[in-house]
């Protein structure tokens, strides 16, 4: 591609041109093919294409999302598998993040939003790569989403779930999803709007700070209404499950990173290390066997 569109662009610079005087006025005609309109806008549209498949490949990072932090069991499923996820790695479009009972990561995006996923949930990340402003899809479990807004205007973004749309413009808000498919937004700063997404109305349901809306499978959304008491509520389980699980990293020494899940032990037992997930380079290691007696 690249001969031909350099050829063309010289061509574009080098039109030859004639002078003819018209009723006092002096036009130059393009006498060359080459530089006809039609030559001139394949020039540029070869041109244009060049630069852009010529750009650098990084550049599509940008719609990945970082890992700021990761605790417990901590994966994203990638290639058909799951994957181990540290602090310093990316989740890419339509990548699925998955926590256990002891895990939780916080992730950032290019525009600085954050987003926390609490322990026991699964979540996909831009799970519509069209729209850059859908931004997590939550089957199961809580997330905490900070939107970050640039000079006090709008950062319009859009959360799923199975039951809800959530619509957003720069907030602090909470959504949890339990295994019957019902969904609970609490905001702690800012203003969001919510839908059914399994039975649309047409029209958003405000939730403004300090307020909680629960979204039932089988109920219109107009029969749920705002709750102001729920917000202390999810407020208070959160802190707990976020000291929960600073407690067992503390006691256990579980290293930064996802692990798989294991079983429960009997009274007595010495707890098996967990197996370690593809690209788990800091699984801890097999206890050592207690001495002969």
């Amino acid at each position: 591609m690249w001969p031909k569109t350099i050829r063309l662009f010289l061509r574009l610079l080098s039109c030859q041109t004639k002078s003819s005087t018209t009723n006092g006025f002096v036009v130059r005609l393009v006498t060359n093919r080459a530089c006809s309109l039609g030559g001139m806008a394949a020039a540029f549209a070869l041109c244009a294409a060049a630069l852009i498949f010529a750009a650098p490949a990084g550049a599509q990072d940008d719609s990945a999302a970082q890992v700021l932090a990761a605790e417990g069991q901590v994966s994203v499923w990638r290639n058909g598998q799951a994957w181990a996820l540290f602090e310093g790695n990316s989740v890419a479009v339509g990548q699925t993040i998955i926590t256990g009972d002891d895990g939780f990561a916080q992730l950032e995006t290019s525009d600085g939003s954050t987003f926390l996923v609490y322990p026991d949930s699964r979540v996909v990340f831009r799970k519509n790569p069209g729209s850059l402003s859908d931004l997590i899809d939550i089957f199961l479990g809580r997330v905490k989403v900070s939107i970050r807004r640039f000079g006090g205007l709008p950062n319009p973004h859009r959360i799923f779930s199975p039951t809800a749309v959530i619509s957003v413009r720069g907030t602090i808000f909470d959504v949890a999803v339990a295994e019957d498919e019902t969904t609970t937004v609490s905001v702690e700063e800012g203003l969001v709007g919510v839908e059914h997404r399994l039975m649309p109305r047409g029209a958003e349901t405000p939730v403004s700070a300090g307020q909680s809306l629960t979204v039932y499978p089988s109920s219109p959304l107009a029969q749920a209404g705002v709750d102001k008491l729920k917000v202390a509520q999810v407020a208070e389980d959160a802190a707990r499950i976020a000291a929960s699980i600073w407690q067992r990293v503390a006691r256990t020494n579980t290293p930064t990173g996802g692990s798989s899940p294991t079983g429960g032990s009997l009274p007595g037992d010495t707890p098996a290390p967990p197996a370690p997930l593809p690209g788990d380079t800091e699984a801890p290691e097999a206890p050592s066997p207690p001495p002969a007696p």
